[in-house]
């Protein structure tokens, strides 16, 4: 079963960015998610579809590709992060693209960097935040080394300053940006007009450190003014941990090299809406009452069946300086990160 791609009238710009920056692209609904990215970040993708499907799991779904209007084509920022020009002007041709079974891919943290690559592809994903009420959304920079191979002594010179001045130093991440909930009729510095607050770039680089990173994700998690106490709070990193200690698995167990990669956490913020789909979602499978079904047998109606609503997602993100590296062994560099996040939600997870 494939869908068209709508026109490049029907898109309007994305505004879940964790850092609310200009450019990405989203369907009306809300469901694809459109970036300019490289020739590699594609390939990175259709390899480990093919060939890494454990991993491809754990990835935003890819749907597809399309070119931008040379004319017209979009930036990319070097680092990886997504952040282009606004684009306006220009349209998307369409292509038919497959539809995955799993869901929730990508959203991007901008990153300032003075260097630009300027792109005609961009990448079709399906939307994290789509389908949830209120969508909190966490992007932590994962390595303590930022920079590929291929990268220019000015790169590695002003990334590993990051590295030295931010908390990429000792836990191996940082906070890029989150956007959270803080309930109907929240107001404050920060806080936009949906009542989410917003914590930019600057606040993993000047505010985190290692002595206060377990607060920064107390304030994603636990917030008592959208309804998210101490028990869902606790549920939530929870659930959590169960899928970052399953991608730190999964990366142990293959050989791959990725830089400046994130892992992206999303879930309901809405606290009612939260507690709603928790208790949904335990609820018992209906049973068969047709006498002419027996259990195994697949309706030509399944798939159309009803999901029900979204609780959480984690997954991991941006690749544009990433390869599967065959004989060269694990990401460690990627890993430092990825065990320091599993040991701040096991210990916000404890009961």
């Amino acid at each position: 079963m494939t869908r068209p791609l709508p026109s490049r009238a029907d898109l309007v710009e994305y505004n879940h960015a964790v850092a609310g920056h200009d450019g990405t692209l989203c369907d009306i609904d809300g469901e694809l998610f459109i970036k300019p990215c490289t020739p590699a970040e594609i390939a990175f993708y259709e390899e480990s579809v093919a060939s890494h499907p454990e991993f491809a799991e754990y990835m935003p779904t890819f749907l597809g590709t399309l070119i931008l209007d040379e004319q017209q084509s979009a930036s990319l920022e070097e680092q990886g992060a997504a952040l282009l020009a606004t684009h306006t002007a220009g349209h998307l041709q369409e292509t038919e693209v497959p539809v995955a079974k799993h869901t929730v891919p990508e959203v991007v943290v901008p990153i300032k960097t003075t260097k630009k690559i300027v792109t005609d592809l961009a990448v079709v994903l399906e939307n994290a935040a789509h389908g949830y009420v209120k969508p909190n959304i966490l992007d932590v920079k994962l390595g303590v080394r930022l920079w590929a191979d291929d990268a220019p002594m000015e790169k590695q010179i002003r990334f590993d300053k990051v590295t030295e001045e931010t908390t990429h130093k000792d836990l191996g991440f940082r906070i890029a940006g989150m956007r959270v909930w803080h309930g109907p009729g929240a107001k404050g510095q920060d806080i936009d007009g949906e009542g989410f607050k917003i914590y930019d770039r600057n606040y993993g680089r000047y505010s985190v450190q290692k002595e206060n990173v377990h607060e920064a994700f107390q304030k994603f998690i636990f917030v008592e003014s959208a309804g998210i106490d101490d028990e869902l709070g606790q549920l939530v990193a929870q659930a959590f941990l169960t899928e970052v200690e399953r991608i730190q698995e999964i990366l142990e167990g293959q050989e791959s090299q990725m830089f400046s990669a994130s892992l992206l956490f999303v879930f309901e913020g809405d606290g009612i809406a939260l507690r709603a789909a928790l208790e949904e979602a335990s609820k018992p499978p209906p049973t068969l009452t047709n006498g002419n079904q027996h259990p195994g047998d697949e309706s030509e109606d399944d798939e159309d069946e009803p999901i029900g609503p979204k609780i959480y997602t984690v997954k991991v993100i941006d690749f544009a300086h990433a390869q599967w590296t065959p004989g060269r062994g694990s990401d460690e560099n990627s890993l430092v990160g990825v065990r320091s996040v599993a040991k701040i939600l096991r210990d916000l997870g404890r009961v």
